[in-house]
C-alpha cells in the first residue's frame, strides 16, 4: 500500500458518509436530559479549591503578564537578557517559583513524581513531554539524536514505571531525531513518488534500504533514524501511547509517513502511536480521513491528536514569501468548523469501532470541549472507556481540566519536564505559538480572582 494522496472527490464522499450516518445516528438516539450545560459550564471558582495560596497567587501573576502581547512577542529576548544580567544562578532562582513552576512539572524524577502524584489525587493523567525539538539550520550530528532517543526511552520508562495513571502517554518530537532538512526533502519525494510504508517497516526491522531519490549520506541518515524510532516504539507499545506531534507543513506529510509506518508495525491490536492532526490548516478534514482509510485498508488501529494547531503567523509568511497560497484557514470560524467536523468524524468511527480508532480531544476551547462532551453522550461512547480523552497543557485552562476530571472524563494535561535551561527554549515557542491562548485566559483570571476573593472574605 502507497501512502499516496486520495483523488481529490475520496475524502469528501467518506467525510460525507460519516458524518451524514452521525446525524442519522444522533436523530434515532434516545433523548436525554440536557445536563451538560449545567455540569460542564466550567463558571465555577471551587475548581481551583485544591490549589495553595501561592498557586492562586502566582498563577493569577503569570497570565497577568502573559496578557500583554509585547511581553509574549518577545519572552526569549527578555529571558535572555535577564539571564545575562543576573547569570544562570540567579536567573534560575528567579525562573524557578515562577514561570518554571508553573509550567514545567520538574527536573529529576523525585520532582516529577511529586508533580505527578499530586496531579492524580485531583483525577488528571501525565502526558510527558522531553522538551526537545528541531527546526531548519538547527541540525546536529547522529550523536545528538542518539542522545535525544535515550531522553525518550527514559521518558517511556519514566511514564510506565510510576502509578501515576491509568493508561500513561507521552508526546514525541520526530525531529528530535530525524532531521528537518531531510524530512523536507522526503516531503518532496514523496509528493512526486510515494514512498510504500512497507519499505519503512523493513527498514526498521534492521533490513538496509536504498529509499528512492535520497543520496547515500541521506539514506544512512534516514535509516538510523527509522531504527530510533523502532526502539522508542518497542519499547513503549502495550506500556505507553506515544503521541506524534505534528509541526510545519513543509515537513508534516514526512512525519506522518514515518508515523503511518511506525502505526502499522506496532498498532495491530491496539492504538498505542497516534498521529496529529492540525485543524487550521484547510486540508486537514482531507488528511485524516486519507489516514482513517488508510489504516482500515492496512488493518492498524488509529489513534489521533486533534489540536486546532499554533504555527499560524510562520505558515501563512511562508506562503506569502514563497507565492504559493495560505494553507491556514481565513477566519476563527472556519477553524472551529474544521475542528468540530473531524472531531465528529472521529467521534462517530469510535462508535462503531472502540477497539480500532481513539482520539485526545487536545483543546482549551470550552465549546469543543462541551460538543464532544454532548457527542458522546449522543453516540453512547463511555466518558472514561479510553477511546475518548482530553488533554490541555500543565498550568493552563485548570478549570476546565478540573471539572471534566471531577465529572468523570479521562483528562491528560500535557506535561514537559527538565532543567531551566532545557525548558527554557520549549517553554519560549510555546508561549509565542499559543499566544491568542495565553491573551485569551481572562475567564481563568477571574475564576482565580473569584477563589481568592472567596478565602479572603473567609478570613476576614
Amino acid at each position: 500500500m502507497m501512502c499516496s494522496r486520495l483523488r481529490p472527490t475520496l475524502p469528501h464522499l467518506l467525510s460525507l458518509r460519516l458524518l451524514g450516518t452521525a446525524a442519522s445516528r444522533t436523530a434515532a438516539a434516545v433523548k436525554q436530559p440536557d445536563v451538560l450545560s449545567a455540569t460542564l459550564a466550567f463558571e465555577d471558582p471551587s475548581a481551583f479549591k485544591v490549589k495553595s495560596w501561592g498557586e492562586l497567587l502566582r498563577a493569577l501573576g503569570i497570565f497577568r503578564l502573559c496578557s500583554f502581547p509585547m511581553l509574549v512577542n518577545n519572552s526569549g529576548k527578555l529571558m535572555s537578557v535577564a539571564r545575562t544580567l543576573l547569570g544562570r544562578r540567579g536567573f534560575s532562582l528567579l525562573l524557578r517559583p515562577t514561570v518554571y513552576a508553573q509550567f514545567v512539572a520538574g527536573e529529576n524524577e523525585s520532582e516529577i513524581s511529586q508533580s505527578m502524584e499530586k496531579m492524580s489525587l485531583l483525577g488528571l493523567r501525565p502526558m510527558l513531554a522531553v522538551p526537545i525539538e528541531e527546526d531548519l539550520g538547527e541540525s546536529t550530528g547522529e550523536k545528538r539524536y542518539d542522545d535525544n532517543m535515550q531522553a525518550m526511552l527514559e521518558c517511556v520508562r519514566i511514564s510506565h514505571s510510576n502509578a501515576w495513571s491509568k493508561d500513561p502517554m507521552m508526546q514525541l518530537k520526530v525531529t528530535a531525531l530525524l532531521s528537518p532538512e531531510l524530512c523536507v526533502k522526503l516531503t518532496t519525494l514523496i509528493a512526486q513518488q510515494p514512498y510504500d510504508l512497507n519499505l519503512l517497516v523493513r527498514a526498521m526491522d534492521g533490513e538496509p534500504i536504498n529509499f528512492p531519490g535520497l543520496d547515500e549520506r541521506e539514506a544512512a541518515h534516514f535509516l538510523c533514524s527509522l531504527r530510533r524510532l523502532n526502539k522508542i516504539a518497542e519499547a513503549s507499545v502495550n506500556k505507553v501511547r506515544v503521541l506524534v506531534d505534528a509541526e510545519y507543513t513543509y515537513m508534516n506529510p514526512a512525519l506522518t509517513l514515518v508515523t503511518m509506518a511506525m502505526m502499522k508495525k506496532f498498532n495491530k491490536d491496539g492504538a498505542w502511536i497516534w498521529n496529529t492532526y492540525q485543524c487550521y490548516l484547510k486540508e486537514s478534514r482531507s488528511l485524516l480521513l486519507e489516514d482513517m482509510r488508510l489504516s482500515n485498508d492496512e488493518g492498524f488501529c488509529f489513534g489521533v491528536k486533534l489540536v486546532r494547531g499554533a504555527y499560524m503567523d510562520k505558515e501563512r509568511k511562508l506562503a506569502e514569501k514563497e507565492g504559493r497560497l495560505d494553507p491556514v484557514h481565513q477566519s476563527w470560524e472556519d477553524t472551529n468548523d474544521s475542528y468540530n467536523g473531524s472531531l465528529d468524524v472521529m467521534l462517530e468511527a469510535i462508535s462503531q469501532k472502540p477497539e480500532r480508532y481513539r482520539i485526545i480531544v487536545a483543546t482549551h476551547n470550552e465549546e469543543s470541549v462541551r460538543r464532544s462532551a454532548k457527542r458522546m453522550e449522543e453516540l453512547r461512547i463511555d466518558s472514561d472507556g479510553g477511546s475518548v480523552c482530553f488533554g490541555q497543557l500543565l498550568g493552563m485552562c485548570d478549570h476546565v481540566s478540573l471539572t471534566l476530571a471531577k465529572e468523570g472524563y479521562a483528562i491528560y494535561k500535557s506535561v514537559p519536564y527538565g532543567s531551566v535551561d532545557d525548558t527554557l527554549p520549549y517553554l519560549v515557542r510555546r508561549a509565542q505559538e499559543n499566544r491568542t491562548v495565553l491573551q485569551g485566559i481572562r475567564k481563568e483570571r477571574d475564576l482565580l480572582k473569584q477563589e481568592l476573593y472567596r478565602r479572603l472574605r473567609g478570613r476576614s
